[in-house]
C-alpha cells in the first residue's frame, strides 16, 4: 500500500518507517495528523507524559547520560558507565564536604576575655586560653566562658521578683530597706560550669542571706550613716567564703552599697523621729558643754580653796612655831635676868595695848590736886579734816 498514502490519503513516502521524519510523524500514534489535528478539531495541548519524558531526557543529558537517538559511546556500556562516573565524583565531593563540616565543627576560637573548657566525651579534659584551638568532634567539644568579664547581681528593690527582698530586721527591732550590688567574675571556669546549676540565683541567695545576718547583728543608726563601708567589706568576705565552700569558681570583686533607708510606708515618720533624735542630741551636747564648764569652774574653785587653806595652815603653823621660838628665847632671857625681863615684857605689853589710844599721861607726884580741873579734852590733837579751801 505504498501508493495509498495512508489512511488519511497522505503520501506513502512519509509513512511510519521514515526514520528521519520520526519526530515529525510521532503524533500518528494517537491517530492524529502530522500537524497534530484530527479531522474537524482545533489545536491540542501536548500530553503530560510527553512533557515528563522530555524533562527526564534533558536531566539525563545534564547528568552525563545520553538522550534518545544518541549512539552509546565506543567501548562503553550505555548509561551504566556514566552513572558510575557520576557516583564516584559525588562520593568525592561528599567526602570533601563532610571533611569541611567536621573541621568547621571541631575548630573554635577563644577571645582574650574568654576561656574554653574542653570536654572529652562529656568529661573535663582541660582549659584553653585565648587563640585558635581544635577539638575533634564528636569526641571532644568546648564550652566557651567569659571568665574575665565583670558581672553584676542586684539584690533589693524587687531584683529577684519579690518586692520585699530588700527589707531586713536590725538588732534593735527596726526594719531597713537595703539595695546593693555584688560585682563578680569567674575564677575557675570548670568549677563554674560543673558545680553550679544557676550561678546567678546562687550568688543572689548567698548574698541576701549574708546581708541579713550582718544587719541582724547591727543597730539601725550605724547602718544608715557611718558603717556602710564596714558592712560592705564584711559582706564581701562572707559571700566569698560561702562560694568557696561550694567550689563555685567565682571571685567576688566588690559590693556596691546603693541604699539603706527605712521602708517607704514609714519614711515620713522616720524622718520626724530622726529630727527629734537630732534635737535631743543637740540639747544633750549643750547640756554636756554646760556641765563641763560648771564642773571645770567648780574644780578650779575647789583647787583654789584648797590652796588657800594650805597656805593658811602653813601660815598658822609658821606663826605658832615663830611664837613658840620667841617665847622660848624670852624665857631663856627671863631665866638669866627675871626682873629686867619682867619689866621689859610689861612695857612691851602696855605699848601694844595703849599704843593706838588717845591718852594723857600725868606724873603722880604733885599733880593729883589739879587733875579734875584741867581741860583734858583740849589736850587731844584735833582730828584731820579731808579736803582744803
Amino acid at each position: 500500500m505504498a501508493g495509498s498514502g495512508g489512511p488519511w490519503g497522505g503520501n506513502g513516502g512519509s509513512g511510519g518507517d521514515d526514520r528521519n521524519g520520526g519526530e515529525r510523524n510521532s503524533g500518528d500514534r494517537n491517530g492524529q495528523r502530522p500537524g497534530g489535528k484530527r479531522p474537524g478539531e482545533g489545536p491540542q495541548i501536548p500530553e503530560i507524559d510527553e512533557l515528563m519524558k522530555k524533562g527526564q531526557e534533558q536531566l539525563r543529558v545534564l547528568m552525563g547520560g545520553r538522550g534518545r537517538g544518541t549512539p552509546p559511546p565506543v567501548g562503553g556500556s550505555g548509561g551504566n558507565g556514566a552513572c558510575a562516573l557520576f557516583t564516584k565524583q559525588g562520593v568525592v565531593l561528599g567526602v570533601l564536604a563532610a571533611a569541611a563540616l567536621w573541621v568547621y565543627a571541631s575548630a573554635y576560637s577563644v577571645k582574650p576575655e574568654e576561656q574554653a573548657v574542653t570536654l572529652m566525651m562529656g568529661k573535663f579534659a582541660g582549659v584553653s586560653e585565648e587563640g585558635l584551638h581544635f577539638a575533634p568532634w564528636p569526641l571532644m567539644r568546648a564550652e566557651i566562658v567569659e571568665s574575665r568579664k565583670q558581672r553584676t547581681t542586684e539584690i533589693g528593690n524587687g531584683a529577684a521578683g519579690e518586692l520585699d527582698n530588700g527589707l531586713m530586721l536590725t538588732r534593735d527591732q527596726n526594719i531597713v530597706d537595703i539595695e546593693f550590688q555584688v560585682v563578680w567574675n569567674i575564677s575557675d571556669p570548670a568549677k563554674f560550669l560543673f558545680n553550679l546549676a544557676d550561678p546567678e540565683d546562687t550568688i543572689r541567695a548567698v548574698s541576701e542571706s549574708a546581708m541579713r545576718d550582718i544587719i541582724a547583728r547591727s543597730e539601725l543608726a550605724p547602718v544608715l550613716n557611718r558603717d556602710r563601708g564596714v558592712i560592705a567589706a564584711d559582706l564581701t568576705r562572707a559571700v566569698q567564703t560561702t562560694l568557696n565552700s561550694y567550689d563555685a569558681g567565682i571571685n567576688v570583686i566588690r559590693v556596691n552599697f546603693d541604699k539603706a533607708d527605712p521602708p517607704r510606708e514609714v519614711i515620713d515618720s522616720f524622718r520626724k523621729v530622726q529630727a527629734a533624735q537630732q534635737e535631743r542630741d543637740r540639747l544633750q551636747k549643750e547640756a554636756d558643754a554646760y556641765a563641763n564648764t560648771a564642773n571645770a569652774g567648780a574644780r578650779g574653785q575647789a583647787a583654789q580653796l584648797q590652796q588657800e587653806s594650805e597656805a593658811y595652815r602653813a601660815q598658822v603653823v609658821n606663826d605658832a612655831e615663830g611664837e613658840a621660838s620667841r617665847f622660848l628665847s624670852v624665857y631663856g632671857e627671863y631665866v638669866k635676868a627675871p626682873e629686867v625681863t619682867r619689866k621689859r615684857m610689861y612695857l612691851q605689853t602696855m605699848e601694844k595695848v595703849l599704843g593706838g589710844m588717845n591718852k594723857v599721861i600725868l606724873d603722880d607726884k604733885g599733880g593729883q590736886g589739879v587733875v579734875p580741873y584741867l581741860p583734858l579734852e583740849g589736850l587731844k590733837p584735833a582730828p584731820a579734816t579731808g579736803g582744803s579751801n
